[in-house]
């Protein structure tokens, strides 16, 4: 089953990296030859922003490669199965490889984990993410319709996200989001990089709930492969 939402999984950012307003111009969004959703009963969505200009995810690319998702964006996109959702206590997991760093963009692009995810494909989406940079650095950012930043607007670095030793490089990170009691945490590479308490997430203008969908998210111009996404129980 085919599904491809062109409206937003999450509200009005274009892409979710570090960037100015200079590099903004200087880097247009691609398309992608032969893109969409290629993955039997995957969805994906471009941010409204972006479709306010005519972007959708067929400019953007999800197709399986042996056992990885491979993305190629184009704008930036969430992607989720439906069917894959976590409830209570759990953590959502998988392992990011970037083949050529920066190959696609002039200046580094996050991908990672996202969770509780609800209204996905409408204009009341709600859902949260945590995103590696290949320079080191990591993003974590809900949107509840609207986007509310938790580690600012660029993100900040760490010492457990693994940087590419230049561009055309291969770069790796495993990441994690978990939600256990009244915490909700993301860890890099094994390690805790940032934790949040649940009730700063949920209420009005923020997630309507940290159980819902999970799924993966990549900024814009980014080519990368996902292994692993599982969820597990405490």
């Amino acid at each position: 089953m085919r599904r491809v939402y062109g409206t937003a999984a999450v509200a009005a950012l274009t892409v979710f990296t570090a960037w100015t307003p200079a590099r903004a111009q200087q880097e247009q969004t691609r398309t992608v030859g032969g893109g969409g959703i290629s993955v039997p009963g995957w969805a994906g969505a471009v941010d409204p922003s972006a479709a306010r200009r005519g972007q959708t995810v067929n400019m953007a690319k999800l197709a399986k490669e042996g056992d990885a998702l491979h993305v190629t964006t184009g704008p930036a996109v969430t992607y989720w199965n439906p069917a894959n959702k976590a409830s209570g206590d759990y953590t959502v997991k998988a392992t990011f490889r970037e083949p050529k760093y920066m190959n696609l963009n002039d200046h580094p692009h996050p991908y990672g984990i996202m969770i509780a995810g609800n209204d996905l494909g409408t204009a009341q989406a709600s859902m949260l993410y945590c995103a590696a940079y290949g320079n080191g650095n990591f993003i974590v950012r809900g949107f509840g319709p609207g986007p509310f930043q938790l580690n600012g607007r660029e993100g900040e670095e760490n010492a457990a996200v693994h940087k590419a030793p230049g561009k055309g490089a291969e770069v790796t990170q495993e990441v994690a989001m978990s939600v256990k009691g009244g915490k909700v945490s993301c860890s890099i590479n094994g390690t805790v990089v940032a934790s949040y308490d649940k009730s700063a997430l949920v209420g009005a203008g923020k997630l309507k709930s940290t159980d819902g969908v999970y799924g993966i998210r990549f900024a814009h111009n980014t080519e990368g492969l996902v292994t692993g996404l599982t969820v597990t129980k405490p």
